[in-house]
């Protein structure tokens, strides 16, 4: 299958582009960016073509993945699946409820394939713990932190517009939330939330399966006390996510694999639009939490 690459920033090169290049499946056929001597550099990188026009890039793939900012993957999504392009997208799906149902839309009415990439859900350690826990009974609550130093170290992240403007609701909350969903089921309403130091928030969710969880998320965490942590508690005692042994990379590389695999079968993959959009919208409906909160 023939992808090609919107995007060039700090992740689009650390992830994307070494992943699309490495994969035995997919032929890396070019890079389209909002920066053409950022494109023009990261695709003389892996020897393939830079496009100006997004179209023209499209014109020549099957599928796109994309590693720009949410609320500009959210139109390039939807013009990407016009075009009967698959998708390959990044966590959050968009910073909008109604930008994600348009994503989701235009996929649906196109026959695409779409694939979110939540990273612990295309680790290894980390997914067979997801599946594992999945299919145990009588969970009762759970605690989740997701705790970054994006803004109190030297990360290439930390110049992200967005990410400041949005922070750790929007930047590591998905990834809490890939987590629980799965095991809790789906959250039936944002009981609380509230703001910690700097851009931290720490959140109470009420799951379908009637357990709890809270949540505390950062981006502005002291180095040395940065990293992600769930616990689940219940019948069956108490459990923790592992660490992963591999990079991010890899990861990706197997979440390509699920967009082929959902090509070839015709059969959605969890982490869809449609599980990225329902993502959306708790994350929107705890960002109204956060501002009931301050008035």
């Amino acid at each position: 299958m023939r992808i090609g690459l919107l995007g060039t920033g700090p992740w689009a090169r650390a992830a994307y582009a070494p992943a699309l290049a490495g994969h035995t499946a997919l032929r890396f056929a070019g890079v389209w960016g909002r920066r053409p001597e950022a494109a023009g550099e990261l695709a003389q990188r892996y020897d393939v073509p830079a496009y100006d026009d997004v179209d023209a890039l499209l014109a020549d793939v099957d599928a796109v993945a994309v590693a720009v900012p949410p609320s500009v993957q959210a139109g390039l999504a939807v013009r990407a699946a016009r075009a009967g392009r698959h998708l390959l997208l990044d966590k959050p799906l968009a910073v909008s409820v109604a930008e994600g149902r348009a994503v989701v839309a235009a996929a649906e009415r196109a026959g695409v394939a779409s694939v979110v990439f939540f990273t612990a859900r295309f680790q290894k350690e980390p997914e067979a713990w997801i599946e594992e826990q999945a299919a145990v009974a009588g969970w009762f609550t759970a605690r989740a932190q997701w705790l970054g130093a994006v803004f109190t170290s030297d990360s290439p992240f930390a110049a992200s517009p967005w990410r400041r403007e949005k922070g750790a609701l929007w930047d590591v909350g998905p990834h809490a939330l890939s987590v629980l969903l799965p095991v809790l089921g789906d959250v039936r309403q944002v009981r609380a939330a509230a703001h910690g130091p700097a851009d931290t928030v720490h959140l109470v969710l009420d799951h379908a399966t009637g357990a709890s969880s809270t949540l505390t998320l950062s981006l502005t965490a002291p180095p040395a006390a940065a990293g992600a942590d769930v616990e689940l508690r219940g019948e069956a005692g108490a459990t923790q996510l592992p660490g992963s042994s591999e990079g991010a990379v890899p990861a990706l590389a197997r979440a390509a694999d699920a967009l082929l695999s959902a090509v070839r079968t015709g059969r959605p993959h969890a982490c869809d639009a449609a599980f990225g959009l329902r993502v959306t919208e708790i994350l929107s409906a705890a960002e109204a939490r956060l501002s009931d909160s301050e008035e």
